[in-house]
């Protein structure tokens, strides 16, 4: 019996339920899952083991890499930043960044690198072992790449890029780079246990590693996003198989990846630091020193780019200015990439079915890490049912997998 502990108010119980099934049932080591509705915390729990050999258990202050959800943190600084007019989504990058014009990029908007448009996906040349840990190296490599397509023209998941064009704006604005901005301006004043890169050696000791997803046995469908991933030709080659190591299995959140700064993917948190972040942007807005306006909160939850083919992930998304709204594949997508919320949800997956997200239309936000990689693109079946359990919860009623109408 896989041990859960903290705290849940009565009408949550069913997502206590489905969190000890999420152990019993669904084949999870370690996670943690928060949830915040009017600014008071209705779900917080933590469970099973830190890790794989099952000796350590998952405790309330463990920590874990949480992947692309890292992407709306980094994000929100620009969005921070926009808020006091110091940054402008409709400026050329260039005008921040003069060095981005290189290659065809001058008329690359700073909203281009929020939405996926800009093309900038990845490097043709092979990036060498650890250069990918290399911040000044990537951004001059970056700053003279040709975009994959035309910007504007086209979105496609800047899976990788995104947190070093993103950054290298907020670090040219602010003057700081982007994890010391967010620990400055958002992590300190909101009290969140969240480390946007440059993971301390100290925290290591409470660091969960990621256990990769079993491999499909033979004759599953397999996405093709990740066969792409083999192909040199490839936009999903570009963005997942040049990386210079750092996506194999054990490397991505190694000691030498988790104390480098790569704004897409090596933020550190847990699901309570998580889910507070999203709470302060669609509860408090008020983030230390910066207040939030509707005006800025439409801009987090309007999409930008869908339609039906994501240019690298070869399956249909929607993006606002850095952040995913729900969203599932057609019918007959094999196999099916979903991400279960309310339309006015909005908010970040990570690769292996991590999420944190805010709901305005319920004044929510919810958050789930887990150290046992789902094979799916999109959440996976335990953080999903702990989705619909919050959701029952506030009294909507499940229609569809991946739709909820009140």
């Amino acid at each position: 019996m896989v041990e859960c502990n903290g705290n849940v108010e009565p009408r949550f119980t069913d997502v206590a339920n489905q969190f000890d099934r999420n152990f019993a049932e669904r084949g999870d080591l370690g996670g943690s899952v928060c949830v915040t509705v009017g600014g008071e915390t209705v779900v917080d729990l933590w469970g099973g083991h830190a890790d794989l050999e099952r000796t350590t258990p998952w405790d309330k202050d463990t920590i874990g890499i949480v992947m692309s959800c890292t992407k709306g943190a980094t994000a929100l600084c620009a969005h921070l930043l926009a808020s006091i007019g110091q940054l402008d989504f409709d400026a050329p990058v260039a005008s921040y960044w003069p060095e981005f014009a290189a290659a065809g990029k001058e008329k690359v908007l700073v909203r281009h690198l929020l939405n996926h448009q800009s093309g900038v996906i990845g490097l043709r040349e092979s990036i060498p072992q650890g250069k990918f840990y290399d911040w000044d190296w990537m951004i001059e490599h970056l700053a003279a790449e040709e975009p994959y397509w035309e910007p504007g023209a086209a979105y496609g998941y800047h899976g990788n890029t995104f947190g070093f064009l993103v950054g290298e704006v907020v670090r040219r604005v602010s003057g700081r780079p982007i994890d010391q901005f967010f620990k400055a301006e958002v992590a300190d004043p909101l009290g969140l246990d969240f480390h946007l890169g440059g993971l301390p050696e100290s925290e290591l000791s409470r660091f969960t590693r990621l256990q990769p997803p079993p491999f499909p046995e033979p004759g599953e469908p397999i996405s093709r996003f990740m066969e792409a991933c083999f192909d040199p030709t490839s936009n999903a080659f570009a963005v997942a198989g040049n990386t210079g190591g750092y996506l194999m299995p054990g490397e991505w959140d190694s000691p030498e990846a988790m104390q480098s700064v790569l704004p897409s993917t090596t933020g550190a948190a847990n699901a309570r630091s998580l889910a507070n972040l999203y709470r302060a942007i669609v509860h408090d807005r008020q983030i230390g020193t910066y207040s939030l306006s509707a005006e800025d909160l439409n801009a987090m939850t309007s999409v930008e780019s869908a339609g039906s083919m994501d240019a690298v992930c070869f399956a249909p998304a929607r993006f606002t200015l850095g952040f995913q709204k729900s969203g599932r594949t057609p019918k007959g997508y094999e196999p099916p990439i979903l991400v279960g919320l309310s339309e006015q949800a909005f908010g970040h997956t990570g690769m292996g079915g991590m999420i944190g997200f805010a709901d305005p239309g319920c004044d929510m936000s919810f958050a789930y890490t887990t150290n046992q990689m789902a094979g799916d693109l999109g959440m996976g079946p335990t953080g999903q049912a702990l989705i619909d359990a919050t959701y029952q919860a506030l009294g909507y009623t499940k229609t569809r997998y991946d739709a909820w109408v009140e």
